[in-house]
């Protein structure tokens, strides 16, 4: 398998990339990042060390193992038709266990990879030639919509494209029905070497439903978590605080839909609230109320009466008595009563993690004195 990585045009082979390529200064950390990625991973190296991305906690140091991660890679390219000689763009932070997966299909399926450093639009600094797969952010595959008319054009013809990293909005997922490219979101995590389970996000085949990759098995604990098995996990069960809905689909594989996190529900009176069917639902308030729509989470807040009070964090100024009701209205026609936020608060700018993710523990302990918030409304 012939594999190469282009940077700033110069194209390197994997006997160059095994060798090491002098640093001559003129390489930026992400692509210096990359060639010394390639050249461990041509040497043999049998263990990685990478770093969660600290969106459900302090980012950790998890060691995968190469059989993991080439499997991965493997059951990538098996589900998505990848072939050797595909053109490959590289456009996520090395740093990361998603950019060093890309680079890893890359050197394994014997892809031609061209690499640019991270940045919102992924297509700014390649030129014309065609991508046949790549891997992209939400924020990156929106800025490729809105771009000029040649980034359209250079979008529908690939053949596939990963969307990982962030949840995808309704709104997003909305306009992607006219893109022509197969696109497909992800779901997985830094244990499993990303992803080990997709579900399509456009054309015909459009599914709320993730299906696992060849290899992977779905379990659920009592809790209604996720639990997964696969050559990526070194068959070892790998369990989640995801709570899903599993179903066998046709034609007899298992499938299941992702619900949300069980660490955080909220726990509102004794009753128990999903916080992403509410962030769901006030993400489509935000055009109906008129308002324009903003950064926000939802989550659960210190309340005497109620133990927490659903809670919905804004970022930026207040939105004022009328904006708040209207917002609160257009929320409610997705929710039960218990489920609507009964507080608003507000930060001026949230907290992010190192990969560009909200940081909600951080952001809510800038919050002043939550526990002297007016009591939420009955």
């Amino acid at each position: 398998m012939t594999t190469t990585l282009t940077i700033n045009s110069r194209v390197y082979t994997a006997s160059e990339l095994l060798a090491g390529i002098p640093d001559h200064g003129a390489l930026g950390d992400n692509a210096r990042a990359a060639l010394d990625f390639c050249r461990r991973w041509l040497s043999g190296q049998v263990e990685f060390t990478v770093h969660t991305s600290g969106s459900t906690g302090a980012p950790k140091p998890i060691a995968l193992h190469r059989e993991q991660m080439e499997a991965s890679a493997r059951a990538t390219g098996q589900a998505l038709g990848l072939r050797p000689g595909m053109a490959a763009l590289v456009c996520l932070p090395l740093r990361a266990i998603a950019g060093q997966m890309m680079l890893v299909r890359g050197l394994t399926l014997g892809l031609a990879m061209t690499l640019v450093e991270p940045s919102g639009d992924p297509l700014a600094d390649l030129p014309a030639a065609a991508v046949d797969f790549t891997a992209v952010v939400p924020l990156q595959l929106q800025t490729l919509l809105d771009g000029p008319p040649g980034y359209r054009e250079r979008l529908d013809r690939m053949q596939a494209i990963l969307v990982g990293g962030a949840p995808v909005s309704a709104a997003l997922e909305q306009r992607l029905q006219t893109v022509v490219a197969p696109l497909w979101h992800t779901y997985g995590m830094t244990e499993t070497a990303t992803h080990v389970a997709l579900r399509r996000l456009n054309g015909p085949e459009t599914s709320p439903w993730f299906h696992p990759l060849p290899g992977v098995e779905l379990a659920v604990d009592d809790r209604g978590c996720l639990r997964v098995r696969g050559p990526m996990t070194l068959d070892r069960w790998v369990q989640t605080n995801d709570l899903v809905e599993l179903a066998s689909l046709p034609p007899g594989r298992a499938a299941f839909r992702w619900l949300g996190r069980w660490d955080h529900v909220i726990n509102s009176g004794g009753v128990k609230v999903t916080v992403e069917m509410v962030e769901a639902a006030v993400e489509r308030a935000w055009p109906a109320s008129g308002l324009e729509a903003r950064r926000f989470f939802v989550a659960g807040l210190p309340d005497e009466r109620l133990g927490e009070a659903v809670t919905l964090v804004i970022e930026g100024e207040p939105l004022g008595e009328a904006g708040e009701s209207a917002l609160r209205d257009a929320s409610m026609r997705g929710l039960e009563r218990y489920q609507a936020p009964r507080r608003i608060v507000y930060r001026p700018r949230f907290i992010e993690t190192e990969t560009g993710k909200i940081d909600r523990a951080a952001t809510l302990a800038a919050v002043e004195d939550p526990s002297a918030l007016p009591s939420a409304r009955p």
